[in-house]
């Protein structure tokens, strides 16, 4: 009798001393799922996620089924407590996981909710690895990298797969090939398709090609380089995407096509352009799309009719990109300005804001650790609405203050979110309700006015990681409130957080007596997640991260208030203020 493939796997893994030792998750069966594994090589930041992210589209737009997940190398469980300035933005889930800033790229680019399924690190490997040593799940076996930390990553890969149903389960391994901490992610997706078997995964390499000024060519051989380093790891790449600041030649392409075996329709040049929305198309141009589902053999599964409907669409959505033709001008004010991919969620928010709109929303960026009273309205000079985003701690504190009261001074739009939710209140009880020296606990812990306080439940927590109020909650709307109108006059909405620190209850009373709104507020509880000022053309903040369920043809009611309020503001300013074409 002939054994198939996942009975094999099921012996394997019921079998903890054979040498093939990899778990398999009950129900799993062969070939219901398809591996998309995307790999880079040379450098990493070049895109992945945005490649990963843009074939994905495109496979859901001809009707198949996507899950993506993110393979992190570093030991931190989640991404709670990185830096931003180190790592970039923290990107936290409905279920409250912090993650990988790919994870919002993903989210966006799929229009789809994602879990802690869909985030992966070494720390969480390790985690289960050491937990089930203990709980002696490995039978006295010595436990080592193989087979059973590779193991683990396949049996998340599987889990994923099963627990999703995804046609398509896209693995996206972060940093580049020759990182000690990712080799044993790669081992085991190598495991993985010869496991699975023939046609089961599609191996992608994102590679770089060098444009040195002083040469004024393309130069392929780092690229090459990578590529035989990671076929001697027994990864052969079907589709290489080629990162370059202008298309990738004819001939560099020839050169990586000859060297890494593959053929030359499947070497891609991703060469920079205005928006990552415009790399689905790209991709389409060069049939990469086809080639996927060509190498998995996904034809049958494919739906013309549903492709090209949802490819018009999303060509408005591009068009509408393309063809803005005036320009709005919107400052945001915070301390990680130098490193924008902090504040990544929040210029993609405002990127599906102005398509929406049909402008150009130019960003500029001011450190409020430079902020001061006599240089605000210089600072802010010209804007037609001005952010406050998120942060912590105590460092320029006090130049967010500044630029809150200028815009509520001067009636200049104005969007806070999380800390700017809670700059707002402190500005507002400093300079409406008379709290000299009002503050938050966090900055000052021995202010006279603590307006913003530890969350109740927070007193007790000592540790940093994944402590805070995290993921999505339910906000209830105040019927009639600015915020309720955003959200299309309903009762509630639901919102995503990630803070520690509230509102003090015990002055809500004397900042709503003073003509502070809060229009949201947690269900039940005297938690204030969204405020406004009534009299003011548009003062909006919010506890929480709205930008990080803005999607490209669905964007945030708050985010685009605001930027229609900035719009207003530019047309009604005498002159002083206008869009630019």
């Amino acid at each position: 009798m002939q054994i198939g493939r996942t009975d094999i796997l099921n012996e394997i893994a019921s079998k903890a001393a054979n040498e093939l030792y990899t778990p398999v998750p009950p129900g799993y069966q062969r070939g219901q799922c398809k591996f998309v594994v995307v790999l880079g090589t040379v450098m990493s930041g070049l895109g992945k996620g945005i490649f990963s992210s843009g074939v994905a589209k495109l496979l859901q737009d001809k009707g198949l089924k996507v899950a993506p997940i993110k393979l992190e190398g570093y030991l931190n469980v989640d991404s709670g407590t990185l830096n931003p300035f180190r790592h970039g933005e923290v990107f936290v889930l409905d279920d409250g996981m912090e993650t990988d800033m790919d994870l919002g790229t993903y989210e966006r680019m799929l229009d789809q909710d994602l879990s802690k399924l869909n985030f992966c690190t070494s720390g969480q490997i390790f985690t289960r690895v050491l937990d089930k040593e203990r709980m002696g799940r490995y039978q006295g076996r010595d436990v080592q990298m193989i087979p059973h930390v590779t193991g683990e990553v396949k049996l998340r890969l599987r889990e994923l797969a099963l627990e999703s149903g995804a046609d398509v389960v896209f693995v996206e391994i972060g940093g580049t090939v020759g990182d000690f901490e990712n080799a044993y992610f790669i081992e085991a997706v190598r495991e993985l398709a010869l496991e699975e078997g023939p046609g089961s995964t599609c191996f992608v390499a994102l590679t770089y090609i060098l444009e040195p000024q002083s040469l004024g060519e393309q130069k392929s051989k780092p690229a090459q380089l990578g590529l035989r380093s990671l076929m001697a790891m027994g990864i052969q790449p079907q589709i290489i995407a080629c990162r370059a600041g202008s298309p990738v030649r004819e001939t560099a392409r020839q050169k990586i096509s000859v060297y890494a075996n593959v053929p030359m329709e499947r070497v891609f040049s991703m060469h920079d352009c205005e928006s990552i929305y415009f790399v689905p198309e790209m991709i389409r141009r060069s049939r990469i799309d086809a080639a996927v589902v060509d190498i998995l053999g996904l034809q049958e599964k494919v739906d013309g009719e549903r492709t090209e409907q949802k490819w018009r669409t999303w060509r408005e959505f591009t068009e509408q990109i393309r063809k803005a033709d005036q320009t709005l001008d919107i400052a945001i004010t915070g301390k990680y300005t130098a490193v924008r991919d902090s504040y990544a969620s929040i210029i993609k928010a405002l990127e599906h804001c102005g398509a929406a709109t049909g402008t150009k929303v130019a960003l500029h960026w001011v450190d409020t650790t430079d902020v001061t009273d006599e240089n605000a309205a210089q600072k802010l000079a010209g804007m037609h609405g001005v952010i406050v985003p998120g942060g912590f701690g105590a460092r320029g504190t006090e130049g967010k203050i500044t630029c809150v009261r200028h815009v509520r001074e001067n009636r200049i739009p104005y969007l806070g979110l999380c800390y700017g939710f809670q700059m707002a209140v402190i500005e507002y009880a400093r300079h409406e309700c008379g709290l000299e020296r009002a503050n938050s606990t966090e900055i000052d812990p021995h202010t006279p006015h603590p307006v913003i306080d530890r969350l109740p439940e927070q007193l007790r927590i000592k540790e940093l990681g994944a402590t805070m109020r995290l993921g999505g909650q339910d906000v209830e709307l105040t019927p009639g409130s600015v915020a309720s109108r955003l959200y299309g006059d309903t009762a509630t909405t639901r919102l995503r957080f990630r803070h520690r620190y509230e509102v003090n209850p015990e002055y809500i009373k004397k900042l709503t007596s003073s003509g502070l709104v809060f229009s949201g507020k947690a269900p039940g509880q005297p938690i204030m997640q969204i405020l406004e000022l009534p009299d003011h053309p548009f003062f909006v903040g919010t506890q929480s991260h709205p930008e990080f369920t803005s999607r490209p043809l669905r964007p945030d009611p708050m985010y685009l208030g605001f930027i229609q309020a900035a719009i207003e503001h530019a047309r009604q300013s005498s002159g002083t203020v206008q869009l630019r074409s």
